[in-house]
């Protein structure tokens, strides 16, 4: 992987790691196009720079992140990050096995649209109990205390679907939002609540194949910290991947927070199926 390799897809992590149009199916899709030949790097790096978009989000909501007295806030991210924990840890060669499909994304592209598009029908909006609550001040340990629809139950449903971002082309956003939404949460908050549960997520994620996953390398093995610092040009990639990713992180969280208050999720929906039906037309021609 060069330097401009590692950049581009930096850039495909960061602009579509929080919308709802799936940051490993992009990342899949770009590296295809790019010609990037797939090895243990690689697919590390994919995970690895994950990290640069947590610093986002982190930095982004860092007042209403770090309220150590709502515990409640941290206890339900909790309960929420289970399933995620629990089935990676059961299923992680199915999943990796599913990661160079790219019939597989461009299914679950097609399909996550359809089901975008009808999304605010099959779920409407809530009336909200508290709406002062909703000022920019108000820290999500505050909402979730006042809005009593946030259970532990229900927190952890929201992982479960979670859980079916997995299967490359999904998106995580997407399902977390959308099982915010059928647990009668606010498409807003929803979307938060996605944004602050992408966090230990993604730490794990990142933690297990940078600190505790062997990847096979020259018929050995290497932890991935090993694997980055094994070259000049891995390190450089990583470092520079993390870099990109949370800058343009940074301003793909804005936008689609304000592309969601304003138009909703159709937009994401149609994009989702006109990606979708065309990775499938170049997949029949033999052009992917």
């Amino acid at each position: 992987m060069t330097l401009f390799e590692a950049i581009v897809i930096a850039v495909v992590e960061g602009i579509t790691e929080f919308l709802p149009v799936s940051s490993t199916g992009h990342m899949i899709i770009a590296s295809s196009f790019l010609g990037i030949e797939e090895s243990e790097f690689t697919k590390l790096f994919e995970v690895s720079i994950q990290l640069g978009a947590i610093l986002a989000v982190v930095l982004v909501y860092w007042r209403k992140f770090f309220q150590f007295t709502h515990w409640q806030f941290y206890a339900k991210l909790a309960v929420g990050v289970v399933p995620a924990l629990l089935f990676g840890f059961l299923f992680n060669d199915a999943i990796d096995a599913m990661l160079s499909s790219q019939a597989i994304v461009a299914v679950s592209l097609l399909v996550g649209g359809i089901v975008l598009l009808f999304i605010d029908k099959l779920f409407p909006q809530p009336a909200v109990p508290r709406p002062d609550l909703l000022a920019a001040e108000t820290t999500p340990g505050e909402l979730i205390e006042a809005d009593n629809r946030l259970t532990y139950p229900k927190s952890f449903v929201i992982g479960l679907w979670q859980v079916l971002a997995m299967v490359p082309g999904v998106s995580r956003s997407a399902a977390s939002i959308i099982g915010g939404m059928q647990q009668r949460l606010t498409r807003n908050f929803a979307a938060e609540f996605s944004f602050f549960l992408a966090v230990p997520t993604m730490a794990a994620a990142t933690g297990y194949s940078v600190f505790l996953k062997k990847w096979d390398v020259d018929g050995g093995q290497q932890k991935g910290y090993e694997l980055i610092m094994a070259s000049p040009d891995n390190m450089k990639a990583f470092l520079a991947g993390n870099v990109v990713a949370f800058i343009v992180a940074l301003v793909a969280i804005k936008f689609f927070i304000s592309v969601l208050k304003r138009y909703g999720f159709r937009a994401f929906g149609i994009y989702r199926i006109v990606l979708g039906a065309l990775l499938l037309a170049l997949i029949a021609a033999g052009k992917l």
